[in-house]
This record gives structure tokens, sequence and C-alpha cells, in this order.
């Protein structure tokens, strides 16, 4: 885990993710997102979806470190590509993603096999169950993307755009 004491000495989490995009038929963008799993997530939708991504340590370079989680959390690994480096973003919980991107027109994993986190559910019973990180992962329309991923992650979204020569939304 990648931790930094940030303003006011409180502990700052880093991850690294990939934010994969293609055009579609109608020339429209879209993006690789996951919906995030356990009870939690499970019945929700809207701003439920995530990049994939995951914290990383100090010793280990980022982009090693998304193509890591990628793999993990989709059960696939990224495809070969030119990835590049959109930023770092500072979500609402103080984490801080390092995002990169990369266009992937020919990816389309058969299914998802994600790696899993142990949690007490129900809560307070005292029974430990596994759920998977990601439950599941899709091309979106930018514009349905936009509604489905948790409102911190708007920003990478923003500037995959303006990397793409395009103005965000």
């Amino acid at each position: 885990m990648c931790e930094h004491l940030g303003p006011g000495g409180t502990i700052t989490i880093r991850s690294a993710g990939i934010i994969l995009y293609r055009q579609n038929s109608a020339e429209q963008l879209e993006l690789w997102i996951a919906h995030m799993g356990g009870p939690f997530w499970a019945r929700k939708d809207q701003h439920a979806w995530s990049i994939p991504k995951g914290e990383f340590s100090d010793d280990e370079d980022a982009l090693d470190a998304a193509r890591r989680e990628f793999t993990e959390e989709i059960g696939t690994p990224p495809p070969s590509a030119n990835y590049v480096l959109l930023g770092t973003f500072r979500q609402p919980s103080g984490k801080i993603i390092t995002a990169f991107t990369a266009e992937a027109t020919e990816f389309e994993p058969e299914e998802i096999v994600s790696n899993t986190f142990p949690m007490e559910w129900p809560k307070g019973s005292g029974a430990i169950k596994d759920f998977p990180e990601i439950d599941d992962a899709r091309w979106f329309e930018e514009s349905v993307a936009r509604t489905k991923l948790v409102k911190g992650q708007l920003p990478i979204v923003d500037a995959l755009v303006r990397h793409m020569g395009g103005e965000s939304a």
C-alpha cells in the first residue's frame, strides 16, 4: 500500500488505474468501466462503477500497478497498447488515483473473473464471506458512463476527453 502524509498529517492512499476507450460504429466515445462488488454496491447502478484500479506500494511503478490491478479485477490483462498518463486525481475520500488510458478497439473479454475480498456478512453475524471486487465490467458510451461512475472519477473522464482533443462535459 502506498501511504503518504497529506495535509494536516493525514494519511493519503494512492491507487493506479486504467480507463480504456474506443469509438463505436457511430463514432461515439465508449469507456470500459467496472461495477464494484460486494453487498454495499449489489443493488446500485448509478454512481456505483469505477475504473479498474487498486493500491500500490512506494517501490512499484504506477503503470505496472495499474496493469496488475486491471488483471486482478477483470480477470484478463489489459491490452497491449501505448498507455498515456491522464494525471492524478484526488477523490472525496482523500485517496489519490493515478489514471492511465489507451485506445482498445478489440478488447472484449469473454467473462469477468475478479479477485475477492473477505467481509463479515450479514453485518454482525460473525460469518465471513468472500465477495468479488468487481462483479461486472463493460463498454458504455461516455454520457452513460458519466451516470454510472462514482462522482469522484468524473474528472478522469474529463481529462480523457481533453486528451482526445474534445471538450469535457
